[in-house]
C-alpha cells in the first residue's frame, strides 16, 4: 500500500503521528537505532569530534566513534497503515542536554539506549523522563564482545520502577528495533490509560 492511500472503494486512511524520543549517553547507538528503522532518509546533525571537546568528551569504550550528534536526528516509520512514528535522537553529551526540553515537548514516549559497558551514562536519561513523567522503556544495546547481563538485573542496576520494560536489542537491525518501538508505544498508552483512569475514580 502506497503512504496515504486506502484500498479502492475505501477513504483514505488519516494516520496518528507519534513522537518518541531515543535517548542515551554519549555512543550508545541513538544515530544507528534511528537510521535502522526509518523508512526515509533520516536526518542527521553530526559533526567530528574535535581536540577542543577532548577534555569533556568521554570516548572511554567507544575509542573509534569519530563523530557526535550536536543537535538531533530524525527519522520517521509506518507501524500500519493508521500509525506513524516520528523519531527524535538527542544529544547524547552534556553540554547539549539544553535541547532535551525543547525534544521533549510532545512526546508520547522515549527510548533510552544502554550500554552495559558504560551503564552509568544512561542515568541522566532515565532521571530526565522519571522527573517529568513522560513514560520510557530501557533498550540495552548488546555490542558485539560485551557482556550480556538479564534484562532484570539492568533494571536492579538502574533502580528502575517495576513497570518500567527492559529489552534487549540490536541497534544496527530493523527487526528488533521496531520490537522496542512497539513496545515504548504499548507501555506510554498503558501509562495515559491508567492516569486517565486515575483522574476518573
Amino acid at each position: 500500500m502506497i503512504f496515504g492511500r486506502s484500498e479502492r472503494g475505501k477513504p483514505p486512511v488519516e494516520p496518528v503521528t507519534l513522537k518518541i524520543l531515543v535517548a542515551g549517553g554519549f555512543g550508545v547507538g541513538k544515530t544507528t537505532l534511528v537510521g535502522a528503522v526509518s523508512e526515509i532518509r533520516p536526518l542527521r546533525t553530526e559533526e567530528l569530534l574535535t581536540e577542543a571537546g577532548r577534555p569533556v568528551d568521554d570516548t572511554t569504550g567507544v575509542e573509534r566513534k569519530h563523530t557526535t550528534t550536536v543537535a538531533m536526528d530524525f527519522g520517521r516509520i509506518t507501524l500500519r497503515e493508521d500509525l506513524v512514528l516520528y523519531l527524535f535522537g538527542t544529544p547524547g553529551q552534556e553540554r547539549f542536554w539544553f535541547m532535551w526540553d525543547e525534544l521533549s515537548e510532545g512526546a508520547l514516549g522515549a527510548v533510552v539506549l544502554a550500554d552495559t559497558r558504560r551503564l552509568e551514562d544512561c542515568f541522566a536519561a532515565v532521571d530526565y523522563f522519571e522527573r517529568r513523567s513522560i513514560p520510557f522503556l530501557v533498550g540495552v544495546n548488546c555490542f558485539e564482545g560485551s557482556a550480556r547481563y538479564p534484562a532484570e538485573a539492568v533494571r536492579r542496576a538502574l533502580d528502575l520502577d517495576a513497570d518500567v520494560p527492559v529489552v534487549l536489542c540490536d541497534a544496527r537491525d530493523r527487526e528488533s528495533v521496531k520490537e522496542v518501538l512497539i513496545g515504548v508505544v504499548q507501555h506510554a498508552m498503558a501509562h495515559a490509560a491508567g492516569r486517565r483512569g486515575a483522574l476518573t475514580s
